[in-house]
Parts: structure tokens; C-alpha cells; sequence
């Protein structure tokens, strides 16, 4: 049950940041479930990946490539769903920063409904 909530929640953060940002597009409901699940799935099996073989870079720059990771993420999501397109490399960043922080907000939320 839990995982659902997460999920929904996830995909609520999603609309609501599809319609504040205006170069990120959700064509409905029920996309952006998919996108949550979608993101959720890619950050579970394509990012520690993607951390590892780019862990010397990761150093260098005190943690901040993570922010191109995470933007490859988006770009990843944006081409295995159809109705979910982001328009530029900034966009998914900023998207990405916003969909954490809206995130954690929202978990913190239902931890504290128990």
C-alpha cells in the first residue's frame, strides 16, 4: 500500500511540475503515473550504473555530476514515454531538483499521517 501512495504521489509531484515548468510536458493522468513508475524503475537499476562508471568525474566535481545524471535520467524517461517530453538539458535539471524536493515534502507528509 505504502508503494502505491509513493507512486501517486510521485505522479501528482509530476503534474504539478509539468504545469509549472513551461518546457515540460505531461499529456495526462495517467502518463504521469507511468512516468513515476518509469522514474522509479530507472533510478533503481540505470543510475547506480551510470554513478559508477562516471565515480572519478563524480569526485572531481564535488557531487554536482550527479545533477547530469539525474537530467539523463529525465532525457531517458522522456524517450521511453510518449506522452512525457522534455524540451531541453536545463529543463531536465531544473525538473529533476524540483521532482526531489517535491518528493521528499510529500513523503515527509504521509510519514507523518501514521
Amino acid at each position: 500500500m505504502k508503494l502505491i501512495l509513493r507512486t501517486l504521489l510521485s505522479a501528482l509531484a509530476v503534474i504539478v511540475l509539468a504545469n509549472l515548468l513551461p518546457n515540460v510536458q505531461v499529456d495526462n493522468y495517467i502518463t504521469a503515473i507511468i512516468v513515476a513508475i518509469v522514474l522509479s524503475l530507472l533510478n533503481f537499476i540505470v543510475k547506480p550504473i551510470l554513478v559508477i562508471f562516471t565515480l572519478p568525474v563524480t569526485i572531481l566535481t564535488l557531487g554536482l555530476f550527479l545533477l547530469v545524471i539525474n537530467a539523463i535520467i529525465i532525457f531517458l524517461a522522456d524517450n521511453l514515454i510518449d506522452g512525457f517530453h522534455v524540451t531541453s538539458f536545463w529543463s531536465a535539471v531544473l525538473f529533476s531538483l524540483l521532482l526531489s524536493f517535491l518528493q521528499s515534502i510529500l513523503f515527509s507528509l504521509l510519514k507523518e499521517s501514521k
